[in-house]
C-alpha cells in the first residue's frame, strides 16, 4: 500500500507542477509536500483509490477517549463550517450535562456551607436510627465526588469544542450523569423538607461568597466564549445562531447586573468595623472534651471564652445537674449500667444513680467533631473518666475563672416531684454558688418572679420583640439563632442597650458575618479555632468593592469581544458547506487550522488519475481534493 500510494503521490506532484493556469497549484503542492512528510508519523488506509491519513493529534485523543472511549482516528470526526456540533441525541445529553453541572454544584455548595451544622445533623439521625455514624461527611465526600466527575465531563466537552470536533458521549457517562443528577436532586429535596433552615444559611453564605462566586462565573463565561464563537461563525442557519448569541448575552449580561443586589455587612466604610464579639462556650468546649461535662468548661476558659452555655435538669430527688437531651442515651453509658431504663426522661433519675453513668467514653468512641486524635493522651484519659456534673460544679467553674453562664432549664415531666417548684430550686443554687450579675438569666417562665427575687440577673431572651416589650421584661440580652441575623435588628437593639448573642456559631466565615452585623457575642463550639481570628475573613470598602465589580466586568468584556473577532477574522478564510458542494470565499482553496495551534491538518486525499480535457487550454488533470474526516 505504501508503494502505491507513494506512487500516486509523485504522480500527482509532478501534474501539480505542470499546471498553468490553476491559481491554486502552489497551495496544493504545499499541501501534497506536508502530507508527504507526514506519511512517516501517520496510518494510511486504502479504499477504491482514496488514500486517507490521519494525523496523529494525541491531546485530542485523550479529549476524545475521555469523553466517549473514542481513541482511534477514525473513531471521531470533526464538525464542519455549517455543522452542528453533534446530532440531536448527544445534544441532549450535552444540555443535560451542564444541567446536573449546575445542580450538582448548587448541592455542593448548599451542603458544604451547612458544615457549621453537621453535629446537628448526625445527631439528629443518631436520635432516629439508634447509631451513631458521620452521615454528613459521607454526604459530603459523595458531593464533591460527584461533582468533580460532572465538572471533568463538561470541560472535556469544551475542550472538544474548542478543538471543532464532534461531541459523542460514551454510554457509561450518561449513565453517571442520570446518577449524579438523581442524587443532587433526591439529596436537596429530602434535605430541604426535613432541614429547610439550612437554605437561611445559604443565603447568609452569599453575603461572603458572592463577590467571588460572581469573578469565578463571568470568568468562566470568558473561558467559554471560546467554543461558542468559533460554532457561532460556523453555522448557516441564522435562527440557531441568534439563539445561541442570544442565550450567551442574556447570561453574561445578568452575571454583570448581579452585583447590584449585593448586600453583604461585611462591606463597609472604613473604621466603622466594631469590635470582635466574644466568645460563649456551648456546652463548654466540645470540640476538646466530652460536651457538659467539668473538663469541657475548663478547656473553654484556657480557650479564651468569655461565657459559658449549658442546660440544666433536675433530678428526681431535686439536683439540678447538667444535661441537653431528655434522655441518657446519646451521652452516657446508661445502656451498660441501667440497660432497662434507657428510654426514660433524664430527670427520672436521682442523682446517687445520675453518678454511677460515665458521660466520655461516648466521645472517644464516637469522635463527634473529628478531634479526638489530636487529644493528648492525658486528655483523653481525663475525657474517659468524666461524670455528670451538677450545676453547682459547673457554677464553681464559671465563678473561679469570672466567665459569665448562660443556661436553659428544661422543666420536668408531669408527675415529677420538682415539676412545679423547679425554678425556685435552681434559682437557689445560683445564688449560693456564684454572683448574679454573672448569669444570663434565660428561662421565660416566672420571669418577673425571678426578677423580683434577685433583680442581679441578667434577664435574657430567647424570642424577638419590640424594644417596649423587652424593656418592660428587664431584658438586658437576646439569644438568637444565627440564621435571624440582621445588622439593622442589632443595631436597633444595641441602641437601648440590649446586646445580642447568636448561637450556635462555629464557622470562621460565620463569625466573620456575625462580627461585621455588630453582634456582641457569640455561642459557638469551636471557642479554640475563633479565639485565634483577629480580623474578618472578608471585609471591604464599598469603593473596592465597586472597583473588583466595574473591573471584573470591563476586562471581561473586552477578552469575549477579542475571541468573537479573532473567530470572525479567522473563519473568514474557511470554506461555507453547502450540502456535498464546497464553495470558497476571501480564498481560492481550503486551508484548515487546528482551532487551538496554527499547524495545518491534511485529512484525506482523494486521487482521481484520469485527465480530463478542459477546452481551449493544455490537458488538466482532476486536482486531487483534500476534505477533512
Amino acid at each position: 500500500m505504501a508503494v502505491n500510494t507513494q506512487t500516486q503521490v509523485d504522480r500527482l506532484t509532478d501534474e501539480v507542477r505542470s499546471l498553468k493556469y490553476d491559481v491554486c497549484r502552489d497551495q496544493v503542492e504545499e499541501s501534497l509536500e506536508r502530507w508527504r512528510c507526514a506519511q512517516e508519523r501517520s496510518w494510511e488506509k486504502e479504499t477504491d483509490g482514496k488514500v486517507t491519513m490521519y494525523e496523529h493529534q494525541p491531546f485530542v485523543s485523550c479529549l476524545a477517549g475521555l469523553y466517549g472511549c473514542q481513541w482511534r482516528r477514525y473513531q471521531r470526526a470533526r464538525a464542519q463550517p455549517g455543522e452542528c456540533c453533534c446530532s440531536k441525541v448527544e445534544c441532549g445529553s450535552f444540555g443535560l450535562l451542564i444541567l446536573t453541572f449546575f445542580l450538582s454544584f448548587v448541592f455542593l455548595y448548599f451542603w458544604s456551607e451547612a458544615q457549621n451544622d453537621y453535629n446537628d445533623f448526625d445527631w439528629f439521625n443518631f436520635g432516629n436510627l439508634g447509631f451513631w455514624f458521620p452521615w454528613s461527611l459521607v454526604l459530603l465526600i459523595v458531593a464533591v465526588a460527584l461533582f468533580t466527575y460532572i465538572a471533568l465531563l463538561l470541560v472535556l466537552a469544551v475542550c472538544l469544542l474548542s478543538e471543532g470536533q464532534r461531541l459523542y458521549l460514551h454510554w457509561s457517562h450518561k449513565s453517571g450523569i442520570v446518577v449524579t443528577l438523581a442524587f443532587s436532586v433526591t439529596a436537596t429535596a429530602i434535605l430541604s423538607d426535613l432541614w429547610s433552615k439550612e437554605w437561611k444559611t445559604l443565603l447568609l453564605s452569599l453575603q461572603v461568597t458572592a463577590p467571588y462566586l460572581h469573578v469565578a462565573a463571568v470568568s468562566l463565561m470568558a473561558i467559554l466564549s471560546w467554543p461558542i464563537a468559533l460554532h457561532f461563525f460556523r453555522m448557516n442557519k441564522k435562527v440557531r445562531q441568534v439563539a445561541v448569541l442570544g442565550l450567551f448575552l442574556s447570561v453574561l449580561f445578568s452575571l454583570y447586573l448581579v452585583p447590584l443586589g449585593m448586600y453583604s455587612p461585611c462591606i463597609k466604610e472604613a473604621g466603622t468595623l466594631g469590635p470582635a464579639p466574644t466568645l460563649i462556650g456551648h456546652r463548654g468546649a466540645p470540640m476538646l472534651a466530652p460536651e457538659n461535662t467539668v473538663m469541657s468548661f475548663e478547656k473553654a476558659v484556657e480557650a479564651g471564652g468569655e461565657g459559658l452555655e449549658t442546660d440544666v435538669t433536675i433530678s428526681l430527688d431535686g439536683v439540678p445537674f447538667l444535661m441537653h437531651d431528655s434522655t441518657l442515651k446519646r451521652t452516657t453509658n446508661i445502656a451498660e449500667v441501667f440497660p432497662n431504663r434507657t428510654h426514660l426522661d433524664a430527670s427520672m433519675f436521682n442523682w446517687t444513680e445520675l453518678q454511677q453513668l460515665n458521660a466520655g467514653d461516648w466521645f472517644l468512641s464516637r469522635d463527634p467533631f473529628g478531634t479526638v486524635s489530636s487529644l493528648s493522651a492525658a486528655d483523653r484519659s481525663q475525657a474517659q473518666n468524666q461524670s455528670i456534673p451538677s450545676l453547682a460544679q459547673f457554677l464553681e467553674v464559671a465563678a473561679r475563672s469570672g466567665r459569665l453562664v448562660l443556661f436553659d432549664l428544661r422543666r420536668p415531666p408531669h408527675g415529677h416531684p420538682y415539676s412545679q417548684s423547679y425554678i425556685n430550686t435552681t434559682l437557689q443554687v445560683v445564688q449560693a454558688h456564684i454572683n448574679s450579675s454573672q448569669v444570663l438569666w434565660l428561662p421565660s417562665e416566672d420571669r418577673d418572679q425571678v426578677q423580683a427575687v434577685d433583680p442581679d440577673l441578667q434577664q435574657t431572651s430567647g424570642e424577638k420583640a419590640s424594644i417596649q416589650e423587652l424593656t418592660d421584661g428587664h431584658i438586658t440580652r437576646l439569644n438568637l439563632h444565627y440564621s435571624t441575623m440582621s445588622q439593622q435588628q442589632i443595631r436597633k437593639y444595641q441602641s437601648v442597650n440590649i446586646s445580642t448573642n447568636l448561637y450556635v456559631i462555629s464557622q470562621p466565615w460565620l463569625y466573620t458575618l456575625a462580627w461585621c452585623a455588630g453582634a456582641q457575642s457569640v455561642t459557638t463550639n469551636s471557642i479554640h479555632v475563633l479565639s485565634n481570628i483577629n480580623k474578618p475573613l472578608f471585609l471591604m470598602t464599598p469603593e473596592e468593592y465597586s472597583l473588583m465589580w466595574i473591573l471584573t466586568d470591563v476586562v471581561s468584556a473586552f477578552l469575549i469581544t477579542a475571541i468573537f473577532i479573532f473567530h470572525w477574522w479567522r473563519e473568514r478564510g474557511l470554506p461555507f458547506w453547502s450540502g456535498s458542494r464546497q464553495t470558497h470565499e476571501n480564498g481560492p482553496y481550503s486551508k484548515f487550522r487546528t482551532e487551538l495551534s496554527d499547524v495545518w491538518s491534511v485529512s484525506s486525499v482523494t486521487v482521481r488519475p484520469d485527465l480530463r480535457s478542459i477546452p481551449n487550454s493544455p490537458s488538466t488533470p482532476h486536482l486531487p481534493t483534500i476534505t477533512e474526516e
